[in-house]
């Protein structure tokens, strides 16, 4: 079986986005004060995507931020600060208010994977701070989620001794351009990639070959004749043989969020591989064979009308084609068998002409 592949799925690779802002609003904070997210709503509203969760994979979840107090506050040691109801709770609070939940759209998971804020003392007397973050985004999916892209980034700030920053808004707009980050990404990717794609379809066309070689492609406007028989003739009891088969090839493209499977048939027969003795060129064992090319035929619709009939998954539909191909074939096998058992070979008259008129039938369907 010959395959081809032409998927439009995309992969970016991870990337590293430097923020440097300006100096923030400074004010007092309280030492182990709870740290508070500033809501706001995303300037190009998503239309592909809603959070549908968000999980907290950092080591050490009891905290966002190891600050150091303003002088005078006494122990001058780094003390740890969390954001109000914990990681996963704020960020998910912060990301409903930044994107309405629709659930019309695709349900996306952030996963925290970093999420720190440290600060250091300097020789100067400031105090530098440094924001670390990544989050991780992943299409919710019932038979098993996608992973989609990471967004990474960093940003250090710089303070006085005597105030503390306003590290909820620092947190906040992070945050924010993480959300605008990921919403530009999915808004590029969503008619094309094959991670958002949203259903399949199949389109099937029977392959032809001109000129012809060494293998014939079935055609009802193409029977067999014995000059086909190119092989040189067997010992035994039957007078000939041929060897048909069927298989295909695809083709894979993205198109306004759906995969697009192209199937090229293949219904065939070599040349090479079919023989006839002196005394068998007989136009009734020409038919018997010919049935035998016949019934691959029909076995090959079979196929796509099961593969048509199945809703097939984006995340394997190429497994559901490979059993039925395995299904299909196992059926052509057990078809040639009877029709040979019963036909005798086609040396059973009378049998042969009640599969003759079966095979008719199966094609007109």
């Amino acid at each position: 079986m010959n395959r081809v592949f032409n998927s439009a799925g995309l992969w970016l690779p991870v990337m590293l986005y430097m923020f440097v802002f300006c100096p923030l609003n400074s004010k007092a904070q309280k030492t182990n004060a709870e740290i508070v997210l500033t809501n706001r709503q995303l300037i190009d509203k998503p239309n592909e995507f809603y959070i549908a969760n968000v999980i907290d994979e950092r080591a050490e979840r009891n905290a966002v931020a190891w600050l150091l107090p303003a002088p005078g506050n006494l122990p001058a040691v780094q003390y740890k600060a969390d954001l109000q109801g914990g990681a996963s709770t704020a960020v998910k609070q912060f990301a409903d208010y930044a994107i309405p939940v629709n659930k019309t759209l695709r349900a996306v998971n952030i996963r925290i994977k970093k999420l720190k804020l440290n600060e250091t003392p300097m020789s100067d007397g400031r105090i530098a701070g440094r924001l670390e973050i990544q989050l991780w985004f992943e299409l919710k999916k019932d038979d098993g989620n996608v992973h989609l892209i990471d967004y990474p980034a960093s940003t250090t700030y710089y303070r006085s001794a005597t105030q503390q920053y306003d590290t909820g808004l620092l947190i906040s707009r992070t945050l924010e351009a993480g959300l605008q980050f990921f919403n530009k990404w999915i808004n590029r990717e969503a008619d094309t990639n094959i991670k958002l794609a949203k259903g399949v379809k199949l389109i099937f066309t029977d392959y032809s070959e001109q000129p012809e070689g060494d293998t014939i492609y079935y055609s009802a406007k193409r029977p067999l004749t014995w000059n086909d028989f190119q092989d040189k003739a067997r010992g035994g009891k039957y007078v000939a043989e041929v060897m048909p088969g069927f298989g295909y090839t695809e083709q894979v493209e993205v198109s306004k969020a759906i995969v697009v499977v192209r199937i090229s048939m293949k219904v065939f027969l070599p040349k090479s591989a079919a023989w006839v003795k002196p005394e068998g060129r007989t136009a009734f064992a020409l038919n018997h064979e010919q049935r035998h090319f016949d019934i691959v035929k029909v076995v090959a619709r079979h196929f796509k009308q099961a593969l048509i009939a199945m809703k097939l998954p984006v995340d394997n539909y190429d497994g559901y084609i490979n059993v039925q191909y395995l299904d299909s074939y196992r059926e052509m096998n057990l078809l040639q068998e009877q029709y040979d058992n019963e036909t005798n070979h086609g040396t059973n008259q009378y049998y042969q002409q009640e599969w003759n008129t079966k095979i008719d039938g199966w094609l007109r369907q």
